[in-house]
């Protein structure tokens, strides 16, 4: 009897740790989702407070989904009022959702901003923002198979990690005036099935390029060794060098199994920025170009 207990014992005890380790995988949701006003919520995730504001085209079944996610120490009222994003990609059938990142809790004196390291610290970012997509696919059912990630600066920082470790969610994001941070690079896989536009000004002195070797200032890779790895991982090839604005050059890379493209702009004379369309020496449309490269993916 003794040695029959001692079996039923182990095997409850084996039970448990199973289902606890079950448990300890399950990712968080989404928690106190709150509208304050119309279109406008804010909620949880892991214990962290975020808002968003939500901008809907006049048919939202089946309609994608553009996530928007500011630079540095922005929100995402700011980040909609500077760009005015959605006012266009909502004519064109797209929900659009503009996101308010959180500070770093290990960094008490931190602003808003968005984990785009890849080292197992800080703000658990990507799975917030595929919980937030699972959340407003479901709520306006949206189509999930054509799901985007934009981000500026520290944002597209971010949209760098998100192709590298959600694209079963995010299936093509945007960096403008972005970077891959070193510890994303370190992990990247041999094979990709996500489109990126990457979009840099040509004296962005924040994103490392071989161009001007600022890129041997730092761990971060090149960009321009990030564009070339994202192209080949996919499968792809240079297809189409194309003159737009005043003088700046945009390279397509296209040719892969899938529908997927990899879109690379270096703006002329442009700094880190995202309105270029104002400044008269670069004549470049941000908004235009995004919602070009969106309607290949």
């Amino acid at each position: 009897m003794k040695r029959i207990a001692s079996v039923f014992t182990a095997a409850a005890l084996v039970l448990l740790l199973s289902c606890c380790s079950v448990r300890e995988k399950a990712p968080p949701q989404l928690a106190d989702i709150t509208e304050t006003v119309s279109g406008k919520y804010t909620c949880t995730f892991d214990g962290v407070k975020h808002d968003f504001i939500v901008d809907l085209p006049d048919v939202t079944e089946n309609a994608p989904l553009v996530v928007m996610l500011h630079g540095y120490g922005d929100s995402a009222e700011s980040f909609r009022t500077s760009t005015g994003f959605h006012k266009r990609a909502n004519a064109e059938g797209y929900a659009v959702a503009y996101v308010t990142g959180a500070c770093d809790p290990d960094d008490p004196a931190s602003s808003a901003g968005w984990n785009s390291y890849s080292d197992g610290t800080g703000n658990r970012d990507v799975e917030f923002l595929t919980a937030l997509a699972d959340h407003l696919q479901e709520q306006y059912a949206l189509d999930s198979s054509r799901t985007f990630a934009v981000g500026f600066s520290n944002g597209g920082f971010m949209t760098h990690r998100l192709a590298m470790e959600a694209s079963d969610t995010y299936s093509a994001v945007v960096s403008v005036s972005g970077m891959m941070q070193e510890s994303v690079w370190k992990k990247r896989r041999s094979a990709n099935n996500v489109g990126v536009f990457q979009l840099t000004g040509e004296k962005d002195d924040a994103v490392p390029k071989n161009s001007d070797g600022t890129a041997e200032h730092t761990k971060a890779p090149a960009i321009e060794d990030v564009m070339a790895y994202w192209a080949e991982s996919n499968g792809l090839a240079l297809s189409e060098t194309i003159g737009t604005g005043k003088g700046s050059l945009l390279r397509k890379y296209t040719g892969g199994d899938d529908s997927r493209q990899v879109w690379d702009l270096v703006i002329k004379d442009g700094r880190h920025s995202w309105r270029w369309e104002q400044n008269s020496v670069n004549g470049i449309d941000t908004t235009e170009l995004i919602l070009e490269f969106l309607e290949t993916e």
